[in-house]
């Protein structure tokens, strides 16, 4: 770090949405449909000078054992509608919309996405995400087709061509591959940013190829100190032989974050969010992914199940595969005996995001630390409460960032990728 002016940090808001990071029973708690959630969580981070807002999305609610999943929102509006509209209420925040490139289409996503970043003057992003259920495959007319193997060759193939679309400015396209056969012209002219914004989230080895190629954002798991340093090396790493400099991919883990009056009172907080967050049917819903079986008579707050899991089972259906389950189980059991740890303990131990506590001054050096260590580029905070929960971090953590240099006052560009610091793609 000696002798380097101090990297500046990027932030990112994240919609609360399914799984168990909201706390319901908060009585701060409100609506995750109403349109003035999303734009109250927009219009804070947007007075916080976030570089985006990010909305993620599913394509068919979950099940357990049949019946939908407690923990998905019912009702949700589809995200690029949302973003459209908070466009309408926003004047520079990024807008950043999940996408899934199996079941879509290169032509009419990218004149959706295009058709934001005119709405918003160059402030629209794309979330690549891929399926290979067949269970969320029974919403389109293809079915399940798609073997998990092919799906990163899909979206590589996706995003190449939606930037050929993007690109043409009216000119028509023809293109012929693996995976599409098209031949068209796009209905508007080239996006005000070039090509939007591309996010990408997979971890897998093909997920870091991928983002190395194509993606100029990844939304990564991996923000302990350690973990983050060894992501970030290996994915930068990978930029080179793609002709990329390392400056050209931002690197922004998803994490939630607690702030106390003192460190300890933060502590003590984080640790009544948590069993918040996974009560005893919430922990028992965790067990029954990996377990693949009924547990609803399992104690959570007793041992694992003796039984082994029931491999390629589907009670659960349309949740992303943890791994092998024998192999899950064998850890976690590992970890509970090392820990002396009840079922409901240990899924609280081991679902968590990377989480930054403490008091306002501790949580802003813990962040700063990260970025000038070079275990990310930035953040994706994920509150734990809809709409409010990123009010205290604004008002509280991000003047003591501006305070240490490392975070604007001020937008000082318009669209999405000028926050970013990201190069304008040349065109055709």
């Amino acid at each position: 770090m000696t002798g380097r002016p101090l990297k500046q940090i990027h932030l990112a808001a994240h919609f609360p949405g399914v799984n168990n990071t909201t706390v319901w029973t908060d009585p701060a708690s409100r609506s995750q449909i109403e349109f003035s959630s999303f734009r109250h969580l927009a219009e804070t981070a947007e007075r916080g000078k976030f570089d985006f807002f990010f909305l993620a999305e599913g394509l068919r609610l979950r099940e357990v054992k049949g019946r939908i999943h407690d923990l998905d929102v019912v009702g949700r509006p589809e995200s690029i509608t949302v973003l459209n509209a908070l466009a309408a209420v926003t004047d520079r925040l990024g807008l950043a919309a999940t996408v899934n490139a199996t079941f879509n289409e290169p032509y009419e996503l990218a004149r959706r996405l295009a058709s934001l970043d005119h709405l918003s003057e160059g402030r629209a992003a794309w979330n690549v995400v891929t399926s290979s259920d067949a269970f969320t495959g029974e919403n389109f007319r293809r079915g399940g087709y798609l073997d998990r193997a092919d799906r990163y060759t899909r979206a590589a193939e996706f995003v190449r061509l939606a930037r050929e679309f993007w690109d043409a400015d009216g000119a028509e396209v023809s293109h012929t591959g693996p995976q599409f056969d098209v031949t068209g012209t796009l209905s508007l002219p080239r996006p005000p940013q070039g090509h939007p914004v591309v996010i990408q989230a997979g971890d897998s080895e093909e997920g870091r190829e991928f983002a190395a190629s194509a993606a100029d954002v990844v939304f990564s798991r991996h923000s302990t100190l350690a973990a983050g340093q060894a992501f970030h090396t290996d994915v930068k790493r990978r930029l080179a032989a793609y002709g990329r400099g390392p400056d050209e991919l931002k690197i922004m883990p998803g994490v939630t974050y607690v702030l106390g009056d003192t460190d300890a009172d933060a502590h003590e907080r984080a640790a009544e969010i948590r069993r918040a967050q996974v009560g005893p049917r919430t922990a028992i819903a965790f067990l029954e992914q990996v377990w693949g079986v009924d547990l609803s008579d399992h104690d959570p707050d007793g041992p694992l199940p003796a039984a082994d899991p029931v491999p390629d089972s589907a009670l659960v259906q349309g949740r992303t595969r943890l791994g092998d389950p024998l192999e899950i189980a064998a850890k976690w059991r590992a970890t509970a005996a090392e820990k002396n740890l009840t079922t409901r303990e240990l899924v609280i131990e081991l679902t968590g995001r990377q989480s930054f506590i403490g008091s306002a001054r501790t949580v802003a050096a813990q962040l700063d630390e990260h970025v000038q260590n070079d275990a990310a580029d930035g953040f994706i905070l994920v509150p734990h409460l809809t709409p409010g929960g990123l009010d205290d971090f604004v008002d509280q953590v991000v003047p003591l960032l501006q305070e240490r240099g490392v975070f604007r006052t001020e937008y000082t560009g318009r669209t999405l990728r000028e926050h970013l610091g990201l190069p304008s793609p040349g065109g055709r």
